[in-house]
């Protein structure tokens, strides 16, 4: 639902991460509506100490890692490891599980 969680729901710096996405109705906008997520961005941004935009926030995440999942499947059905996750460091993340 557009922007269905108000800013007053959120505790003071909290990290807010939007996943969704909705058309809003915008007379301004030349398609006639907006973009935006399930979180009611101006306010919310307000209140948190970071928060993800709609659009353009968790998309390019889950593209890269759509990507990823694919190259690790291709190199399983080649019989080689996964590829390695990186930390912010750029040093490869043990997965022991």
């Amino acid at each position: 639902q557009p922007e269905f969680v108000k800013a007053e729901w959120l505790k003071p710096g909290a990290i807010v991460i939007d996943v969704g996405i909705n058309n809003k109705d915008d007379s301004s906008d030349p398609r006639g509506y907006k973009l935006v997520g399930d979180v009611e961005f101006e306010e919310a941004k307000k209140v948190s100490s970071f928060i993800t935009p709609v659009p353009g926030g968790v998309g390019p995440m889950t593209v890269a890692m759509l990507l990823q999942n694919s190259l690790n499947l291709a190199r399983n059905s080649l019989g080689l490891p996964p590829l390695p996750m990186f930390n912010d460091l750029g040093s490869p993340v043990r997965n022991e599980g």
